[in-house]
């Protein structure tokens, strides 16, 4: 090449103080030229070259930012927790996915079958959706990111409190959009919300002593026993199942209030979990 850029300009541009068009000629130029390549490197210093390198290493091997994680920076979630909550493998589309095929399922199952006073087969699936979405954003076996949760610097129990919040608010924004769809049951379709609670807050007290995997599964396991010792107790009659009357929902708001107080009592213990699991 005839022409080389200037060396006052390229310490400008090593000093990135080179302004336009000056800057576009020089870079295209030095794209081209390996003499300028090396006047450049020369010129510059070695400490800030080094320091521009390492930026760039950083920029490049980043990971990118998905959409959930960006909404949620959006909405003022700080970036560190975001990536903890959009890294959750409850908030992946195949999940969510299934959540919405079980309660589209159960939806229709409460409009063809008309033959009790309430949807029985919503009611009872229901409350189990935010049980399995906790269990599933926690734990060694379960969670992909557990690795990345323990050495993050944040309290074990407050971790766990995040990501339970995300996902019941998740599940239970689709469990309420359910609960729409079945406009003539009226409030007895809402029936399910206590349940869910206090299914969801027991399983989170006994996750210390039992494991992430054995606690939610003995309480979903209960659960079911519970519908369907109700169901045979009702011997056939058309009346809600003993969960989703007045009564029943007094005792899954004091099972609620009791698991949760017994969580709070315990939360210093999520983080000696956290150490054995790993």
């Amino acid at each position: 090449m005839s022409w080389h850029v200037p060396e006052e300009d390229l310490r400008a541009y090593a000093r990135g103080e080179l302004a336009a068009p000056a800057l576009w000629s020089a870079d295209a130029h030095l794209a081209a030229c390996a003499w300028c390549r090396e006047a450049l490197g020369e010129v510059s210093d070695p400490v800030a070259l080094d320091a521009g390198w390492e930026r760039l290493d950083a920029e490049l091997d980043a990971p990118r930012t998905g959409v959930l994680e960006s909404l949620l920076v959006r909405l003022g979630v700080p970036g560190h927790i975001a990536r903890l909550l959009a890294a959750a493998p409850v908030l992946r589309r195949s999940w969510l996915g299934a959540v919405v095929a079980v309660l589209l399922l159960s939806v229709v199952a409460g409009h063809v079958v008309r033959g009790g006073e309430s949807p029985t087969l919503f009611l009872a699936l229901a409350p189990l959706l935010p049980l399995a979405g906790v269990a599933l954003s926690y734990g060694p076996a379960l969670d992909p990111t557990y690795e990345m949760a323990v050495v993050a610097p944040m309290h074990g129990f407050r971790l766990l409190m995040i990501r339970t919040v995300a996902v019941l608010g998740v599940v239970l924004g689709l469990n309420g959009l359910a609960t729409l769809a079945l406009p003539a049951y009226g409030l007895g379709a809402l029936a399910w919300l206590l349940p869910a609670l206090a299914l969801t807050a027991t399983g989170l007290a006994l996750t210390p002593r039992l494991g992430p995997v054995l606690a939610p599964s003995l309480v979903g396991g209960a659960w079911v026993g519970l519908l369907l010792l109700a169901d045979a107790l009702r011997a056939g009659a058309q009346t809600p199942l003993a969960p989703f009357t007045v009564a029943g929902q007094g005792v899954s708001a004091v099972v609620a209030a009791l698991a949760a107080g017994l969580l709070f009592l315990l939360r210093d213990r999520f983080d000696l979990f956290q150490g054995r699991a790993v």
